[in-house]
């Protein structure tokens, strides 16, 4: 490894260097925390010992500057007057361990195995996450929907603050890509982003999950458990589907949102949490709380700042940037060159509902890659109920005909007259709603070969 000490101790900074060189790591040794930031600007260091104490400078505050500009270098402090309170302190500010002065060679060899061990496993962190990327479409926040707009506009506005976030929204329309989206916008961002599902578990074991539990807590409690809560702490914690927490857990919820304090299942004492929550839900809570299902309390302590994720359908001008990045993405992921849709699988994909939004989109863009027998997407490439066109309702295109979609001027006037005209009590009647005269009226009905 290569090592960076930062100590104003010169006996320190030369002993430990020894130290570190003697078990083949390369070391480099500072004398203070300004000095130090600069040379890990300059150069790539896998470890940092840091004295708590520099002078006029404080290493707790030194610790805050490295773990916020360089997040995946563990950083080990040094310390004269172990304590658990300056444990505690430096622990939360992001250090690995910490390590009383006067230490011994043998502490040291531990601690740099330790810090190797850290490092591979962050490594393999960067691995994990490059894979998951080439797997998962990057969402776009780029839109040309005023909606969409307005929402990302107020979610990234909030990001930087400690506000209780809520997202609205159906279902695959993107609400936990944009709680990460915030977490990542955030002063926390170095911190975990830890995700519970409301519905996944039983009331009990959910509580569990957010909470924790002592042995024997329940049935199968057979160890001491923390929960998301203490994973989340200093960081951001999302509830997924919040609207499907049992009426039980809300107070403990609310006791967490108010006071910052939980209790472990079967466990009388309190404990703090410093958690940024963020809730997302498909559910309409101002009516689950007419309905006594949710309380009104926690849902005005959750609605600081609400927004609502546009559903797919609402965004035609979206729709077609979404469908190509797919197209891009997976055609690249398996190794085919596709020139993207025909016109009449656009219109097709334009022309459907999406109620599974997002989430229906990728599925079926990612089929048709697959399947598709030519350089280009074609509506039998794509699933049944979104390559097969309503007849009742189709332009020349293919696809149902509106405003936004993928047609000319002609075919959504025809479309238009066409609805007018089934819509009305006579000719006379539609003429004066589409503001024509019936001779213009029966020209284009001709041309159009409107009934």
């Amino acid at each position: 490894m290569d090592v960076l000490i930062i100590d104003d101790e010169k006996t320190i900074r030369d002993s430990t260097l020894i130290a570190i060189e003697s078990e083949d790591h390369y070391a480099e040794a500072v004398d203070s925390g300004r000095i130090g930031i600069q040379r890990l600007k300059e150069a790539d260091f896998d470890l940092v010992l840091l004295d708590m104490q520099l002078g006029d400078e404080n290493g707790l505050d030194v610790l805050s500057e490295i773990r916020k500009r360089y997040p995946r270098i563990p950083v080990v402090m040094f310390t004269a007057n172990a304590s658990i309170e300056t444990a505690v302190e430096a622990t939360r500010r992001g250090a690995l361990e910490y390590l009383e002065k006067p230490f011994t060679p043998g502490q040291l060899r531990r601690l740099l195995v330790l810090a190797q061990k850290f490092g591979t496993m962050e490594t393999k962190i960067v691995e994990l996450e490059t894979v998951v990327a080439k797997q998962t479409p990057a969402y776009r926040f780029d839109s040309d929907d005023e909606a969409m707009q307005d929402t990302f506009s107020v979610l990234f506005r909030a990001a930087p603050t400690p506000a209780t976030i809520l997202i609205l929204g159906e279902s695959g329309t993107g609400k936990s890509v944009a709680a990460r989206a915030v977490h990542e916008r955030s002063s926390v961002a170095e911190k975990p982003l830890v995700t519970v599902s409301c519905p996944s578990l039983s009331k009990e074991l959910l509580e569990s999950e957010l909470f924790g539990h002592t042995k024997g807590s329940f049935t199968g409690a057979v160890k001491d458990q923390w929960g998301k809560v203490k994973v989340a702490d200093g960081g951001t914690l999302f509830l997924d589907e919040i609207g499907e927490l049992p009426l039980e857990i809300q107070p403990k919820l609310l006791r967490l949102l108010q006071e910052r304090e939980y209790e472990r299942l079967g466990d009388h004492k309190t404990y703090k949490a410093n958690v940024r929550v963020i809730a997302a839900t498909n559910r309409d809570l101002a009516k689950a709380v007419e309905d006594g299902e949710f309380r009104e309390d926690l849902y005005y302590r959750l609605n600081v700042i609400t927004v609502e994720m546009p559903s797919l359908r609402s965004r035609p001008c979206d729709l077609a940037k979404f469908a190509h990045s797919y197209v891009e993405f997976f055609a690249k992921q398996i190794g085919r060159k596709l020139e993207g849709f025909s016109k009449e699988a656009l219109a097709c994909i334009q022309q459907y509902d999406w109620p599974g939004n997002l989430r229906e989109l990728r599925n079926a863009i990612e089929r048709a890659v697959i399947l598709a027998e030519t350089n280009e997407v074609r509506p039998k490439d794509l699933p049944l109920d979104v390559g097969k066109p309503n007849s009742a309702t189709t332009g020349g295109s293919g696809g149902t005909v509106r405003v936004g979609g993928a047609f000319s001027l002609e075919e959504l006037e025809s479309e238009h007259i066409r609805r007018i005209v089934a819509s009305t009590e006579s000719l006379t009647a539609a003429a004066e709603l589409l503001g024509i005269d019936q001779a213009t009226l029966y020209r284009k009905r001709k041309k159009m070969a409107i009934a």
